[in-house]
Order: C-alpha cells, then sequence, then structure tokens
C-alpha cells in the first residue's frame, strides 16, 4: 500500500511531510490573517484604507520571493547545501509568524511587516524543497511521490485549520478570552506545527551533491549569478522544461485564480462567510485521495495526459462557476475544485523534475518557483478589470476556460521522453552528478 501511495521509504515521507508543515501556513495563516488584520491590527484604520495596505504587503512578499527565488537556489546547488536554506528560510517564516502572536490593535505596521517575512520565510522554502524531491525518488515513482506530498499537504493543513476554526469559534473552551486571542493563538500554532514537521526532512533526505562547472571562480553569490544566468540561456536546449514552465504559467494562473477569487466572488453572490470557510475545510480532506488517485492516474496514462484530465475538469469548473447562484452550488464547486487542484499542482511539479537536470534542480526550481508565485496575477487583474467596468465578476470566470485550453495546446507541444532523455545526458555530463 506504501508503495502504491510512494511513501514506501523512510525519506520519501519524510520528504512528504513537509508539505504538511508549509500547507498549515496556507490554510491557517493565508486565509484567516486578512480577515482578522482588517479587524483588529488596523481595526482604526479605513477598511478600504486596510485592505488597500495588506494587497500591497502581499504584492511586495511575492515580489521579492519571485526575484529572488532562482538566484538562491543556484547558490544552494553551487554550495551543496538546500537543507541548509531551507532551514534558515523555515527559521525565519517561522518566528515571524509566531511573532503574529503579537500583532494587537493598533499595531498594524507590525503586523504587515511580520506577514511579509513569514511569507517570504515559508514560500523560499518551497524552492529548496521541491528541488531536493528528483534526488529522492526515481522516474517511475516520482509522480506518487510528488501527490503523496499534496495529500499529507491537504492532510495536515486541514487538520489544523480545523482545530482552529474550532478554537476561533469557541474561545472560552479553551480559556481565551475571545476570538481575537484565539486567532493569535492560532497563528502561533501554525509556527510550531511548521518546525516539528520538517524535522524528519533534516533528519532523513539526504543532501544531493554539487557538480563543478568550468568558470566557477570568485564569490559564492557571483559564481550563483553566472550559473543562474548559463541555466536560463540554456533552457533554449532543455526546450521542453521551458515550454511545460509556460504552459504551467497559463494554466496556473487560473487555477490560482480560482482559488484567491473563491471567497470574494462567494461574497458577491451572498454565500455565508461561515459556508465558505466550511467549503474551504471541505475541499482540504477531499484533496487527499483525489492527490493519492491523481498520482495512480498518471502511472497508468503517462504524467502528462493526466494533467490533461484535471484541465479538462478545471473547464467544467468554469463553466459551472459561472452559472453559480446557491450555497449547495459553492460547496459542489468546492468539491470538483477539491478531486484537480492538488493533483494537477502535484504532476507538474514531478514532471518538471524529470525534464531537469538533477545537479540544476535547486535553480530550475527557482524558475518554477517565480511561475507558481506569480501565477493567479493575469486572473485576478481580470478580475479587477471585469468587475470595476461591469460590477461582476461572472464573464472573468468563464473566460478562464481560455487559459485551460491555451496552457493545455503549450502542454501538447511539449515532448516528454526527449525532455527526459537531454535532462540524462547532461547530469551524465556534469562530473560529481549521483
Amino acid at each position: 500500500m506504501l508503495e502504491r501511495l510512494g511513501l514506501h521509504r523512510r525519506e520519501l515521507r519524510a520528504w512528504a511531510y513537509y508539505d504538511a508543515a508549509n500547507s498549515a501556513f496556507m490554510t491557517t495563516v493565508l486565509m484567516g490573517f486578512p480577515i482578522y488584520f482588517v479587524r483588529v491590527p488596523a481595526g482604526a484604520l479605513a477598511a478600504d484604507v486596510a485592505r488597500s495596505r495588506f494587497a500591497f504587503a502581499t504584492s511586495l512578499a511575492v515580489v521579492l520571493v519571485g526575484l529572488a527565488g532562482p538566484l538562491l537556489g543556484a547558490l544552494a546547488d553551487y554550495r551543496a547545501n538546500k537543507k541548509a536554506f531551507l532551514g534558515a528560510f523555515l527559521a525565519l517564516g517561522a518566528s515571524a509568524t509566531g511573532g503574529l502572536f503579537l500583532a494587537t490593535a493598533g499595531h498594524w505596521v507590525l503586523a504587515l511587516g511580520r506577514f511579509v517575512l513569514a511569507n517570504v520565510g515559508v514560500m523560499a522554502t518551497l524552492a529548496f524543497y521541491n528541488a531536493l524531491l528528483p534526488g529522492i525518488a526515481s522516474a517511475a515513482e516520482i509522480d506518487r511521490v510528488s501527490t503523496a506530498g499534496f495529500a499529507l499537504g491537504y492532510l495536515g493543513g486541514g487538520l489544523l485549520f480545523a482545530f482552529n476554526l474550532w478554537m476561533i469559534a469557541a474561545p472560552t473552551s479553551f480559556g481565551l478570552r475571545d476570538a481575537g486571542a484565539a486567532t493569535r493563538l492560532a497563528f502561533l500554532s501554525v509556527a510550531v506545527w511548521c518546525v516539528l514537521f520538517a524535522i524528519p526532512l533534516f533528519r532523513h533526505v539526504e543532501e544531493p551533491a554539487s557538480a563543478p562547472r568550468a568558470g566557477d571562480r570568485g564569490s559564492a553569490l557571483g559564481i550563483a549569478a553566472r550559473r543562474l544566468g548559463q541555466s536560463f540561456r540554456e533552457l533554449r536546449h532543455h526546450r521542453d522544461a521551458g515550454l511545460l514552465l509556460l504552459a504551467f504559467l497559463v494554466y496556473n494562473d487560473a487555477i490560482n485564480t480560482i482559488i484567491r477569487m473563491a471567497t470574494a466572488f462567494g461574497d458577491e453572490i451572498g454565500i455565508p462567510p461561515t459556508q465558505m470557510m466550511l467549503a474551504l475545510l471541505m475541499v482540504q480532506f477531499v484533496g487527499i485521495p483525489f492527490s493519492f488517485a491523481f498520482g495512480w492516474l498518471a502511472g497508468r496514462i503517462g504524467t502528462r495526459r493526466a494533467i490533461f484530465v484535471g484541465l479538462l475538469v478545471y473547464a467544467g469548473i468554469a463553466v459551472y462557476g459561472f452559472a453559480l447562484q446557491t450555497t449547495a452550488q459553492f460547496f459542489v464547486l468546492g468539491f470538483l475544485v477539491a478531486t484537480v487542484q492538488g493533483g494537477t499542482q502535484a504532476l507538474s511539479r514531478s514532471l518538471f523534475a524529470t525534464l531537469v537536470p538533477k545537479h540544476k534542480a535547486g535553480e530550475m526550481f527557482g524558475f518554477f518557483g517565480v511561475f507558481d508565485r506569480f501565477g493567479g496575477a493575469i486572473g485576478s487583474f481580470l478580475f479587477g478589470v471585469v468587475l470595476a467596468t461591469t460590477g461582476k465578476s461572472r464573464p472573468a470566470i468563464l473566460s478562464l476556460i481560455v487559459f485551460f485550453a491555451l496552457g493545455a495546446w503549450l502542454l501538447s507541444r511539449v515532448d516528454v521522453e526527449r525532455g527526459r532523455r537531454l535532462a540524462r545526458e547532461a547530469d551524465e555530463a556534469a562530473p560529481g552528478v549521483r
């Protein structure tokens, strides 16, 4: 059973546990902090001013991680210390997340500063985490391992999110004064959770070896920058990895737009906030078996075809969302998203991992992280334009079909076997690569 799930070796389970660590941040903090910030730390500000400052802070965090990711990945590849970089940024993210416990009424500057640092810390770890995957999983098992990580992420993030919702809904049952105190304690719980579930990775996942390259002279940062520029140019040689990055940018933009705009759209059509939170919680648990299922499906029909299945379902979701009217239909929409969200993104990660040389995994996943972090920017901007001109977001939902269709077409141009062969040849030509 563990082999079918992709969790049959200790290092595979240790790697997948980290998805449970960072997913807690994605659920409790990213979903809960925006509401808490407007009501408590920025409660003395006008609501629109508070939201705009939060939006600017979020954009700053995204830009910082997106721009620094590839360079940090190249530096980690050169020094063969991906785990050390992951640990350093995890320490930053966890301490800043725990520091949100001190973000009380009136302290909106402190709250935003720590929120930005928490985002930078936790999000930056993902490039190093993803880059460890090719070193521990063979080509035959990498899809199952990647989807198992997403499944454990759904489980871990969902369990802590459920507990924190319970604590916020009934604070006196936990000896807390009010929902505000419970929310601050929830942020602290995420910091502890992230550290605990990261421990197995540091203990049992081996650090990949570094491959020296001609011209590696000077400071480590200078070498990393030169390597990064070289790898960017070499993406033309690894054409299929580059095409996958472009396809991922397009269809992942639509996926992230659905994730980010779901509650805004639900609020627009009158879905009660408590029902939206329950729907989001449902997504976490429904996503568990379906993430595993996509790993199995990739083994049967191939990784690329399994992603096509996910994109087809997403196109149907866009049509369904356009016609959505009731709370019950919102839950159906959440269920449909849960069936494909984790699997599609996990298989995109594992497919990319097989198309790039292992000795350049850090910097290549730095590029992957840029495309992942900025996913949703175009779609969210489209939502804003449509809302500004029509007052309704339904037309923007329907337009996401174009993103899924274009992304699928670009993905169809990826020659998986050629890409994997070129990646193997690059590793074989690099000295010191196992």
